[in-house]
């Protein structure tokens, strides 16, 4: 399709534009405009790294504290080709990533479990509301050296964290996406025979899970701040304990090249669960952003 087919001046089609040729310049549009995005993206990281590199090699930052990219850079190259000091780093990134993995889950599946229950029964909602905003309003922080000192510095102490962290965040929205549930489709539903089971499977949940996947996103990495909060303040491995070390040695470049990690870990997280995401719910409508 040549751009004879669209009016320049005002971006609309030329009547007697055929199908094809909308499609094909809607497929264009789409592929420069991810082109943009990517080259932006790029863009924005390489100055900001390049100009925090400068302003460390300039001393416009102190190094000590800020260290900078070429540093972090080869630390994080040590710690992948010779291990750290506590042992290799995939052992820890294996560690942090199966407590983050286990709270995630179970904190997931008891929000939605729960959400979806309390959504459904406003007696039961009004009864334990009060005893969720208590435990909900506890700084996770404070939890995590009495899970420690209850469940010890293995496995448990950490999972437990990610599993509070998690549960909260996906059971709101479980419990606000049943209460926003299409009443019409409910009273359709109803008068079709459907029984309270196949009301809730059918209807209920599928309506909250716009609001379930919302949650999903942002929780995962609330399972990783879990974890590692948990094994900063007491544990024999994982990416919070080498945290932990490098700030006991005041080594800069150490801690920022652990936070590389768990970033880059989050993000690929944030990846796949978009994949699920896109999988289970292709029924509904694409976002605004991704029809332009």
């Amino acid at each position: 399709m040549t751009d004879a087919a669209i009016d320049i001046s005002t971006g609309v089609f030329k009547p007697g534009t055929s199908d094809a040729e909308i499609e094909a310049a809607a497929a264009k549009a789409a592929r420069h405009r991810h082109r943009t995005v990517i080259f932006w993206r790029v863009g924005i990281l390489v100055a900001f790294l390049g100009l925090w590199e400068v302003a460390a090699r300039q001393a416009w930052i102190d190094p000590f504290f800020y260290a900078m990219p070429s540093a972090i850079a080869q630390r994080l190259y040590e710690w992948t080709t010779e291990g750290t000091s506590e042992g290799p780093l995939w052992y820890h990134l294996y560690v942090t990533m199966e407590e983050s993995v286990i709270g995630f889950v179970t904190g997931s599946v008891a929000g939605i479990i729960i959400g979806v229950a309390l959504g459904r029964n406003r007696m039961a909602a009004d009864i334990f509301s009060i005893y969720i905003k208590v435990i909900n309003s506890i700084p996770r922080v404070v939890l995590a050296p009495i899970f420690i000192m209850i469940l010890g510095l293995g496995l448990a102490s950490k999972v437990a964290l990610a599993f509070v962290m998690v549960f909260f965040v996906v059971f709101h929205n479980a419990f606000q996406g049943v209460r926003e549930a299409d009443r019409a489709m409910i009273a359709n539903a109803r008068i079709l025979g459907a029984s309270d089971w196949q009301l809730t499977r059918s209807v209920i949940v599928p309506s909250a899970m716009s609001w379930i996947f919302a949650s999903l996103h942002v929780s995962f990495g609330f399972a990783i701040i879990g974890a590692i909060v948990g094994e900063f303040v007491g544990s024999r491995y994982g990416i919070g304990l080498l945290i932990n070390i490098a700030k006991g040695s005041f080594d800069a470049a150490g801690m920022y090249a652990a936070i590389v990690i768990v970033m880059v870990v989050a993000l690929g997280a944030e990846y796949l669960m978009t994949m699920v995401e896109n999988r289970l719910a292709k029924w509904r409508p694409q976002p605004l952003h991704e029809t332009q």
